[in-house]
């Protein structure tokens, strides 16, 4: 047994599938910060639940450095329309109504600060009249930021924050949100680095930390009932953190989720969904590698789900790709393709059998090139990227 969870770029080498009791694994994580794209097409998939492949086409989503805010996508629909994507996701700006100034809503949610619905309804207002035709697909993004609190502290501000931001999603029409559970400050999912770890136990933070996910997936839904709740990661990551089971959760930096998503799953009612966005699939080349993932996210980490008919009832798999995967140490280059990650026509093969595979979403993420700018045009993207994610979408793999 080790007590070091491996790194994502590892898991991108190699995966195991291996069994072992509820919440009783290890591991080490480190991110690469980003995000992605969502794909969809309209393709079924004979392992895929039946309530998602049959019934749902697959979408495409932007999601990138290049993120707008509703006054950008008030302005730019045009623009963004001529892409590849049915919609993207982005975030939300408060408004104060005495002219105070603003504030980040997707930044500060997970904190004391309480938001109000007259803060929103300028970006709301924004978003309403922008005029999209078939860019619908859009994602409101929920961080949980800044997250200096405790588990055992007061939960009211988030709870109220997580009722209004899917409450925006359902009056701008979109799907529902992007909860991204990346710890960009406070580690809220590291039981190692909770307040009170010297005197609680993994097993009282785990119960304490489910009892959120009822919480505030009870919050997403009061809302926006039969909300579409997209992660960057569900289970899949402290699974892989926990170099599948061979570990204990509460040694991951992650262990932590596992048991916040039971409280979500337990809670989630009527047409309500989870996506797990599978993000450790970034840098996917063996295009194999998307139906071993599936299977893990469908059946090989069940070990670590509370309960597993409820989790194939309300969760969908996706996956995600990086379109400068490792660009700090591989460079982005515009002119000699062979010298990034992906080649365009590795990335159209990866985009493609990701397409295949997922049960709606598929998403691909990026940092240097730009789908979209305030000038009005792409920015280093060559064309011959926009035309492989082009041609995987029209050409899905058999």
């Amino acid at each position: 047994m080790t007590n070091e969870c491996p790194n994502p770029n590892d898991q991108w080498q190699s995966h195991t599938h291996l069994g072992f009791g509820h919440w009783s694994f290890t591991g080490h994580w480190r991110l690469v910060i980003g995000h992605s794209f969502l794909l969809a097409v309209s393709f079924g998939l004979a392992l895929a639940p039946a309530t998602f492949a049959a019934s749902r086409a697959k979408k495409l989503i932007e999601f990138g450095w290049d993120e707008p805010d509703t006054a950008f996508m008030h302005d730019h629909a045009a623009e963004m329309e001529k892409t590849p994507f049915d919609g993207c996701v982005f975030h939300v700006e408060a408004k104060k109504p005495d002219g105070g100034g603003k504030g980040s809503f997707t930044w500060g949610s997970w904190g004391p600060r309480v938001f109000t619905e007259e803060e929103l309804r300028p970006a709301l207002a924004e978003l309403k009249t922008a005029k999209f035709r078939r860019f619908t697909q859009n994602f409101l993004r929920f961080n949980t930021t800044p997250a200096k609190l405790d588990w055992f502290d007061d939960y009211a501000a988030v709870l109220t924050n997580a009722q209004l931001a899917a409450w925006f999603a359902r009056e701008a029409k979109c799907p529902g949100i992007l909860f991204d559970i990346e710890q960009y400050e406070g580690q809220l999912f590291d039981y190692r680095k909770q307040k009170d770890v010297k005197t609680k136990s993994w097993e009282r933070y785990a119960a304490q930390v489910r009892q959120r996910g009822r919480e505030v997936m009870t919050a997403f839904q009061k809302g926006y009932p039969g909300l579409s709740v997209f992660l960057t990661f569900g289970y899949s990551l402290p699974w892989t953190e926990s170099h599948a089971g061979k570990g204990a959760l509460a040694d991951c930096h992650y262990g932590l989720l596992a048991p916040f998503l039971d409280g979500m799953v337990e809670t989630a009612k009527g047409r309500s969904r989870l996506i797990d966005g599978h993000e450790l699939s970034y840098g996917y080349k063996d295009t194999n590698r998307f139906a071993i993932a599936y299977r893990t996210m469908k059946e090989d980490l069940l070990p670590i789900v509370n309960d597993s008919a409820k989790y194939h009832q309300v969760f969908s798999f996706g996956f995600g790709l990086w379109l400068d995967q490792d660009w700090r140490k591989n460079g982005w280059d515009e002119n000699d393709f062979s010298k990034n990650y992906f080649s365009p026509e590795a990335f159209e093969a990866s985009a493609r059998q990701a397409l295949a595979v997922a049960d709606e979403y598929v998403w691909i993420y990026s940092e240097t090139p730009r789908w979209w700018s305030k000038e009005g045009k792409p920015v280093k993207l060559p064309a011959a990227y926009d035309a492989a994610l082009r041609q995987a979408r029209a050409r899905p793999s058999k």
